[in-house]
């Protein structure tokens, strides 16, 4: 399979399979509204046959935008997007709070045969714009094949405030199950009620049995709108992260929902807060694979022998 590359400069880059001419991606990099805390995202994200997996800015979480990288509590900011929940009021509207990712600059742009390469860097600001408060490194390599195709994420973070970062959520600030942070993927309207499961969970609607919990890998299941069939989603952890906390990293677990609409996050900060110091980096990296059909345990893990990291 050729992948086609077009860069839209000021907006964004669009990956198409040459063959067919649908669009399997686009990296969205023009600033949008303030209040949907601005950052570059990844959305329509499509299967080889061109049904659609992501949502846009849905009318119960405006600042749901396809696949993206977030942090919901920093430090007291949220560059989420939306309101910011507050322990004993809820989820209030807080403008101030509200910080962004911008794009600075591209390193290399390409696509050759079946493989495609983003590379990028970024800054990270509270509500006002001047403060610098993180950088970033980020790369997206794409890889297509026979009946699926990849998106390897990796980000790589430095905190440049002259004080620790503290990446928290929702959860570590008293809400119960809304770990959400890091990398977040919103699913079309259709997919809720969809099926979760993971290499030690069975395959079955709704994510109780899941949320919160460790797991190398999370697949989401859900049924199309508007044509027949399935698509299936795959969420892995590289194995560099460690995320089950080993060696004194700090471990992660999954936030995923399929009611009252379809999330997968792969959550930085569930339980307890990630504190970067001053002038320190971390890196994450995962993959996230985009196939036709109803795959089962049998299938992913086929997947992962023919595309090891």
């Amino acid at each position: 399979m050729t992948l086609v590359l077009t860069h839209t400069h000021g907006d964004r880059v669009t990956l198409a399979h040459e063959a067919t001419g649908i669009e399997l991606l686009a990296y969205v990099y023009k600033p949008e509204d303030p209040w949907e805390a601005p950052k570059p995202y990844l959305h329509p994200l499509r299967t080889l046959s061109g049904a659609l997996v992501t949502d846009y800015r849905p009318n119960d979480h405006r600042w749901h935008k396809g696949l993206q990288l977030t942090a919901s509590h920093l430090s007291g900011q949220n560059l989420w997007g939306g309101n910011t929940y507050v322990h004993g009021e809820g989820y209030l509207a807080l403008p101030e709070r509200v910080g962004s990712m911008a794009h600075t600059g591209f390193g290399t742009v390409r696509a050759e045969g079946d493989r495609a390469l983003i590379e990028e860097t970024l800054t990270w600001h509270p509500h006002d714009t001047a403060v610098l408060w993180a950088d970033e490194r980020r790369r997206i390599e794409v890889v297509a094949g026979r009946d699926c195709w990849s998106l390897t994420w990796t980000s790589a973070v430095t905190n440049r405030r002259g004080e620790p970062l503290r990446f928290g959520s929702p959860t570590t600030h008293g809400r119960p199950d809304a770990g959400y942070t890091g990398l977040f993927w919103r699913g079309p309207r259709a997919f809720r009620g969809g099926e979760t499961f993971t290499a030690d969970s069975p395959a079955k609607p709704g994510e109780r049995d899941l949320m919160g919990t460790q797991s190398d890998w999370l697949a989401y299941t859900g049924e199309h709108d508007g044509r027949d069939g399935h698509a299936t989603l795959v969420f892995a952890h590289a194995p560099g992260n460690d995320h089950r906390g080993a060696a004194g990293t700090h471990p992660a677990h999954w936030f995923v929902r399929s009611e009252p609409f379809a999330a997968v996050a792969p959550s930085w900060a569930f339980h307890e807060e990630l504190v970067l110091a001053p002038g320190d980096s971390f890196t994450r990296a995962y993959r996230v694979t985009v196939a036709d059909g109803r795959w089962d345990r049998d299938r992913v893990l086929a997947h992962f022998e023919e595309q090891p990291w």
